[in-house]
């Protein structure tokens, strides 16, 4: 049956179509986003490794080394069953870094832009085989459909939709990190398609050409035992070959390295495609062996070739397109990928290496232009060397070439995984080594259609009965890595590539060196950027990095600005390559040399450390689990502890200290100590510059008052790997210091209580015998003054006792004794009374007193003790005036309480004496005129009437002078006696 070309485009473009509309529903939203996110989407892209070779190769392939042709999938399946030690930490760095391509891999590891340059050149000349491999399938069956001569433009002509393709929905965006997930959906569509077809196509051969397994069985027994004599099952050492090749494939093939670690959702998908994929391919293979029998059965295979028996198996146009749409859809995703990784090399190791964007105008425009120009080029190239190369060769030769080829670059992966001793001069030269070998064995008869030229080592002469392939890949793989091992040896690795293998090995603990940058803020990175990048790219760039960090544009933290400068030249890596960002942020970012020798970032150390503590194992895991340990004990140590490096940078700041402090560790740490927030930055100086005692007890005034502190600190010397510091221990001895203040007070008032004993022992005889003479006189005189005078002698002599009485019995107890009852007292008659005292003194003339107290309300007291508080306060307020000044006694109800005030307009008092004045023995005035003990007494006579005293100095609205105010109860208080005044008081 013959097709036209008409049917034939207008089934290819139909499923294109399909594909089309598909990846604009997702790209539309209208499929929700946690089907096309689900790891069974990633699964089912990883499906792309299952090439036209899978569709048809593996039949070329299975028809020469019978199951030999499981190797391609086998191959993969052990790739992927090793992703815990091999794709996890691939993908690690990959993302860690944003390393979009096996060349950025190389390129970020051995730190050198022309190992990018030389991974992007052989990855083309490898893949260039495997997509003319691609064409030619498509130009195949577009041939057995329709026995056209020339199949090769309709072929160019699906090229070009499948350019377009790719074009639109994977260079959309100038990243090419940038996860497709309109992409990756359309190709999971399109592994489904091709298993369906697969699938169906061997029900067709197992139930339709056969009658059923039986039936098939017999066969295999009787005239197809003719058929298996003649495939030539591979040998062992041929089976492991080609298992380490396409094991190889699945780690190299630009394509699969794209899809396995560019746009991978997470670790957690790549493990669980670790089982899946395998799952996959296997189903993918069953059907090759029943169609091969099949058409054997057919005699198909002496007609069309065993690569195409599908379209063997019946003359019917749905087997056929069913058997066409399979190879559509495995070539379409192949080479739709296979342009997005290349073009991304291609664009960041050869062009932007040779010309590098230097403030570029619209520079993402620019380079989703190139990049899109590039997608559309590699295709063409594909199908110019199909046209040119591909059509002399079947698909088994083009496939081995191409793999080949790329399992050169095997030695240097595994090295940047697990030799952190290669360098750049060792890979470099063994690469070249192996891929001239490779070159000339087999890419070489692919152009000129010559023999293999292998030279063959001495003493493995056996091999020269080999295959070709077989012997150039045993070759060319030896000579690359014993040239690589040996060079490697031999020659001097530098401080970067020593970093970049930390950054690179499977057990590696990063440690970057602690080095200042010659920006002091975020903001100012922005400046320098657009002299490479442009301002509207540099102003992105850095508000990008500083979002995804976190980070404020004015921090100025060190360890802050190393990470945004790491930050940066990872997104520019995944922009423009890793060689170009690393010129651009070492030109224009650079780190300040000189002064102290840089020292390990120990921060950033378990920072990473913390994020890959879920994959340690064994004793690593143990050592972990005791580091963490030890830190949260310095963490939670309810004392307050920070370290420094010997360069001043802060590498800790517990949660007793962010207590204490308020200020979060996250938001300090990292920074200079004298960048730190006032007061501690000056704090931690002081003891920082004295080297031998600590700071004991110092006044720090922070948010919730004064604090009085003690700092230690300890000097960590630097030994070998371990590195110097200090470590500065803060206690808060507030507390200790207010209750010393108190043992102070208490042993004062009770020194006061021992004076006041003796005083009072002392001055009660004398004060008696005086009072007995006063009473004399009323008996020795009839003159009224003299009467009047001794009157008041005894009211003073009586006024005397009760004052030492009081002292008794403050020292005794601390409060006043009882004496008699309270009664309701007059404030305006005891002040009379106390002014009248006063003026007996016959000091103070000059002082004019204003008493302004009502005579109603009165309050709850005792007399004479209220008399002796007026005494007390008008005696300070004469001494305070100056000569002419007015002393005012008031008093206002405020509720149940009567405020008193005396207020004076003298000198006032100095702050830090007034929060005293109630403290025995403190006074303002010179010493011999004051003893310090009136106001002291005043405050207790005041208490003990359930009252309370302020000092105003100056009053509100005097600018000079001092206000003292009482507060007393004009209401009986619970527990007092309330007499009623006697008719002779």
């Amino acid at each position: 049956m013959s097709t036209s070309l008409t049917s034939v485009f207008a089934l290819g473009a139909s499923y294109l179509l399909l594909m089309f509309l598909c990846a604009l529903a997702v790209e539309r939203g209208w499929i929700d986003r946690r089907i096309t996110r689900h790891p069974a989407v990633y699964t089912l892209a990883l499906g792309v490794y299952a090439s036209a070779w899978a569709i048809y190769g593996s039949l070329e392939l299975a028809s020469r080394s019978g199951y030999g042709y499981l190797a391609y999938y086998l191959g993969v399946a052990g790739a992927f069953l090793l992703a815990p030690v091999l794709l996890v930490p691939i993908q690690r760095m990959t993302h860690t870094y944003q390393l979009s391509s096996l060349a950025d891999l190389f390129a970020f590891r051995f730190r050198s832009r022309w190992v990018g340059t030389l991974i992007t050149v052989i990855s083309l000349f490898a893949v260039l085989p495997l997509l003319a491999l691609q064409v030619q399938t498509l130009g195949d069956a577009i041939f057995l459909m329709t026995g056209a001569a020339s199949p090769t433009l309709l072929a160019l002509a699906f090229c070009s939709l499948i350019a377009l393709f790719a074009m639109h929905f994977g260079a959309r965006h100038s990243r090419p990190h940038a996860r497709h997930d309109t992409l990756l959906a359309i190709i999971a569509l399109s592994s489904i398609i091709k298993l369906a077809a697969m699938l169906t196509l061997g029900a067709i051969a197992l139930f339709v050409v056969f009658d059923g397994p039986a039936d098939l069985q017999v066969w295999l027994d009787g005239p197809g035992q003719a058929h298996q004599a003649g495939v030539i099952q591979p040998d062992s050492a041929h089976w492991r070959t080609l298992l380490l090749l396409f094991f190889a494939a699945a780690l190299l093939m630009p394509h699969i390295f794209h899809i396995t670690f560019a746009e991978t959702l997470s670790r957690h998908t790549l493990l669980q495609a670790s089982w899946s994929l395998p799952l996959f391919l296997l189903l993918l293979a069953i059907p090759v062996p029943l169609i091969l029998w099949a058409g054997q059965r057919l005699g198909s295979d002496q007609v069309i070739g065993s690569a195409y028996l599908a379209f063997g198996l019946s003359d019917s146009f749905w087997v056929q397109a069913l058997a066409f749409i399979a190879g559509l859809a495995a070539t379409s995703g192949t080479m739709v990928l296979i342009a997005l990784a290349l073009s991304g090399m291609i664009l960041n190791h050869v062009l932007l290496v040779a010309h590098p964007p230097e403030a570029k105008p619209n520079l993402y425009r620019w380079l989703r232009w190139l990049r899109q120009a590039l997608i559309a080029t590699v295709i063409l190239g594909g199908w110019l060397f199909y046209r040119t190369v591909g059509v002399n060769h079947d698909l088994t030769t083009l496939g081995l070439a191409a793999f080949v080829g790329m399992a050169q670059c095997l030695p240097g992966l595994l090295a940047l995984l697990y030799w952190p001793g290669a360098n750049r001069k060792g890979m470099v030269t063994g690469l070249i080594a192996g891929t001239l070998i490779w070159l000339l064995g087999l890419w070489l008869p692919l152009l000129t259609g010559l023999s293999a030229v292998v030279l063959i080592p001495p003493g493995l002469e056996m091999l020269a009965d080999e295959p070709d392939w077989y012997v150039v890949t045993l070759v060319s793989l030896a000579v690359n890595s014993l040239t690589f091992i040996i060079v490697s040896l031999a020659t001097h690795t530098s401080d970067g590539e020593r970093a970049a293998a930390e950054a690179c090995s499977v057990d590696a603990v990063i440690r970057p060196k602690r080095l200042p940058l010659l920006a002091a803020t975020g903001e100012e990175f922005k400046q320098p950027l657009a002299r490479a990048l442009g301002e509207e790219v540099a102003e992105r760039e850095v508000a990008r990095a500083l979002t995804d960090l976190g980070l404020s544009p004015l921090d100025g933290r060190p360890y802050a600005l190393r990470r945004l400068r790491d930050r940066i030249q990872a997104n520019l890596s995944g922009l423009m390559g890793p060689s170009v960002a690393q010129d651009i942020v070492d030109r224009y970012l650079p780190y300040r040399r000189g002064g102290q020798e840089p020292t390990d970032d120990i921060h950033f150390v378990e920072s990473r450390l913390e994020a890959y503590r879920s994959r340690l194992t064994g004793l690593a895991r143990e050592l972990d689990g005791l580091r963490r340990y030890h830190r949260r004990i310095l963490t939670r140590l309810p004392v307050g502890l920070c370290a420094f490096g010997v360069d001043d940078e802060l590498l800790m700041w517990n949660d007793a200290l962010a207590e204490l402090s308020g200020i979060d560790g996250t938001s300090v740490v990292g920074a200079r100590r004298d960048g730190l927030p006032a007061p501690w930055g000056e704090l931690l100086g002081r003891l920082l510059a004295d080297r031998h005692d600590p700071l004991y007890k110092q006044a720090v005034e922070l948010e919730d008052g004064t604090r009085y502190l003690t700092l230690h600190r300890a000097e960590l010397k630097a030994d070998g790997d371990i590195l110097g510091g200090t470590v500065i221990l803060i206690e808060d001895h507030s507390e200790m210091k207010w209750l010393e203040d108190e043992l102070v007070h208490a042993a004062r008032l009770a020194s006061i209580g021992q004076l006041a004993a003796g005083v009072a022992h002392e001055i009660g005889n004398p004060i008696t015998g005086i009072s007995s003479l006063a009473q004399n006189l009323r008996y020795d005189t009839d003159d009224p003054q003299i009467l009047e005078t001794a009157e008041q002698i005894q009211q003073l002599t009586d006024r005397v006792s009760r004052i030492v009485s009081s002292l008794v019995g403050f020292a005794h107890g601390g409060r006043h004794v009882s004496g008699t009852g309270l009664v309701p007292v007059s404030v305006a008659a005891v002040a009379d009374e106390a002014l009248h005292l006063i003026r007996l003194a016959r000091s103070g003339e000059d002082v004019r007193y204003h008493n302004h107290c009502p005579l109603e309300p009165k309050v709850i007291g005792d007399v004479q003790r209220l008399q002796q508080v007026m005494i007390n306060l008008l005696s300070n307020a004469r001494d305070a005036s100056d000569p002419g000044g007015d002393i005012v006694i008031a008093a206002e109800p405020e509720g149940s309480l009567l405020k008193v005030t005396v207020t004076d307009e003298g000198h006032g008092l100095d702050a830090r004496v007034r929060d005293h004045l109630f403290e025995p023995f403190t006074t303002t005035k010179p010493p011999g005129e004051g003893t310090g003990l009136g106001l002291p007494l005043v405050y207790s006579i005041i208490a003990e009437h359930h009252g309370r005293i302020e000092i105003e100095s100056p009053p509100p609205g005097q600018e000079r002078g001092t206000r003292i105010c009482l507060w007393l109860p004009t209401e009986r208080q619970d527990g007092e006696d309330i007499n009623e005044p006697n008719s002779d008081r």
